[in-house]
């Protein structure tokens, strides 16, 4: 009879396996249907490997709208929504964690009970500050809500918190100012979390539809998320088309994941428990 500790193991990458397996079903479905011609999508029995690899569905997107324009878009917001997420919140993480005043704690749980607010109740009011501002139809517009995050702030002082004051103290004494001491001190012991919420912010900012949805209407300032709802209304049969463009969609989120995927552990181990 074979010992417990050896069958616990196999079971556990048996079941593993099998749910990775059905997981990746649908991702090896998109890339199979985006290299197929528009005949062997209608085939029956129904080919998961293409008999041919076509790329005309990837030189199709690129002619029948401005995807190009959408991507580079998408990147910009997304690497300057993340970048000011990250500053403002690392700023307010430091006060909150490591400078003491007067109702601190009071404030804190003040930010902390914003996240309690659903994000659909705030978006009239800001969508009409926007436009009294005239800032609809515009990158800024878009991006200005991204300054204040409460998720970001929890999540960075948490960490900051548990970093030993003997750093910050030994800054003091050599006469650094509180900016000198979060440039010097706190930003470079914090990359594991920085990172972490650095990937979150640019997963949701990448994805992000309903509110570029609100606030855009020009076709040349639209993400890549309104360009892919614009394929799925005009090209709705052509599946190749849909599914060339969703791949597309993924592949920079795939890449950050990669190269940040050790920080982004280690950032939700320490961040997610700590304080």
């Amino acid at each position: 009879m074979m010992n417990k500790t050896i069958v616990k193991p196999i079971l556990f990458y048996l079941f593993a396996s099998v749910l990775a397996f059905f997981i990746l079903i649908p991702f090896f479905w998109m890339i199979s249907t985006s290299l197929k011609g528009y005949g062997a999508l209608m085939s029956i029995p129904i080919q998961w490997i293409p008999e041919t690899i076509s790329f005309k569905s990837f030189a199709q997107i690129f002619a029948i709208f401005p995807f190009a324009r959408a991507i580079f878009n998408s990147a910009f917001v997304s690497i300057l929504s993340t970048t000011i997420t990250i500053l403002s919140a690392s700023m307010a993480a430091y006060v909150f964690a490591k400078i003491k005043f007067r109702a601190r704690e009071k404030l804190f749980l003040v930010v902390l009970a914003t996240m309690m607010i659903p994000g659909q109740v705030t978006v009239i009011p800001i969508f009409l500050v926007l436009k009294k501002l005239g800032l609809i139809n515009t990158f800024t517009g878009l991006i200005a809500p991204t300054i204040f995050n409460a998720f970001a702030i929890f999540m960075l002082r948490q960490y900051i918190k548990d970093i030993p004051d003997d750093f910050i103290n030994a800054a003091v004494m050599d006469g650094a100012s509180y900016f000198r001491i979060f440039r010097s001190v706190i930003m470079p012991l914090s990359v594991p979390i920085i990172m972490t919420l650095g990937v979150i912010t640019f997963m949701g900012a990448w994805n992000d539809y309903f509110w570029p949805l609100i606030i855009l209407s020009d076709k040349t300032k639209m993400t890549l998320s309104l360009a892919l709802s614009q394929l799925n209304g005009q090209y709705v049969s052509k599946y190749n088309i849909l599914m060339a463009g969703s791949l597309l969609s993924m592949i920079p989120i795939i890449v950050i994941y990669i190269f940040a995927q050790k920080y982004f552990t280690s950032g939700l181990q320490l961040g997610g428990i700590k304080g």
